[in-house]
This record gives structure tokens, C-alpha cells and sequence, in this order.
């Protein structure tokens, strides 16, 4: 195991493997130094954590939750790349929020990633982010993260 999973182990958390594509693209593309993830789904053993609309039948606490698991799909398409030690920093996290049109919680549910990150990574897990509403995501997901890290 490597430290980065360790401290995972230590929150009770662990890398899944990486979350099958549903549709025609890769989970993560490695160009020079930096690692892209595609979007990952609140994937858990194949299956959707939850689905709908946060505001409408998701709370802002399950979406968080399903936010801390697609950041840990986003983690095992990183690792798909390169050893999880290997990353240096967390640039640039892109959490979009299939949310009702009145709720404004989006910064909220993306913390959800950015302290599991925090938490995993220390000072190299703080990054940049967006929190975006949207309307809908694949599968009706409420929630879905893509990860851009540097890597050695």
C-alpha cells in the first residue's frame, strides 16, 4: 500500500477500482506533469450511490457523500496512471451539482471533495475549484468531479 492509501485506510476510506466508462472516452489521460480525469459518477461497486436532483430527493448531505466517493473514482483513475504517491499537488477540481433550479448549495457539496482531499493529501491537496449547477448528469447522478493533478 502507499501513504497516500494508508491515510485513506486511516479515514476508513479505500481507492475503489476504476469505475467503468459509460461511454466512449478513457478515466484519466496523463500529459507531461499533470494528470486529467474524465468525469467520475458516485460510483460504488457498479453501481449509482444515489440519483436525482440535490434540493428535490438528494439532501446536501447525501451529495456530499457522493461527492467523497467521486473524488475517490477520481483517485483510483489518477492511480490507473501513476502511483498515488506520485502526485504532487491537486490543481483544479470540477464538481458540477445536478441541483433544482433554487437551490444554491453547490459550494457546499463541493467541499465534500475538497476535504477528503485535504484530509488525504495536506497541503498538496488544496487546489483551485469550481462548483457548478447544472440540470442534469449521466445516469440522472447527482453529482460529478473531475481532477486535474500534478504529478512527479
Amino acid at each position: 500500500m502507499s501513504d497516500v492509501e494508508d491515510r485513506l485506510a486511516e479515514l476508513g476510506l479505500g481507492v475503489p477500482d476504476v469505475a467503468k466508462p459509460v461511454a466512449a472516452y478513457v478515466p484519466a489521460v496523463r500529459s507531461g506533469n499533470h494528470v486529467f480525469t474524465a468525469g467520475q459518477l458516485p460510483m460504488r461497486e457498479g453501481q449509482l450511490l444515489a440519483s436525482g436532483k440535490v434540493g428535490g430527493s438528494i439532501t446536501p448531505e447525501q451529495a456530499v457523500e457522493c461527492a467523497r466517493q467521486c473524488a475517490l473514482n477520481a483517485l483510483a483513475a489518477v492511480r490507473a496512471e501513476v502511483p498515488l504517491d506520485d502526485v504532487s499537488r491537486i490543481v483544479k477540481v470540477v464538481v458540477f451539482v445536478a441541483s433544482t433550479p433554487d437551490f444554491t448549495g453547490q459550494p457546499g457539496v463541493a467541499n465534500g471533495v475538497s476535504e477528503l482531499l485535504g484530509e488525504v493529501f495536506g497541503e498538496a491537496g488544496r487546489h483551485a475549484r469550481s462548483a457548478v449547477g447544472v440540470p442534469v448528469l449521466p445516469l440522472d447522478a447527482p453529482v460529478e468531479v473531475e481532477l486535474v493533478v500534478e504529478v512527479r
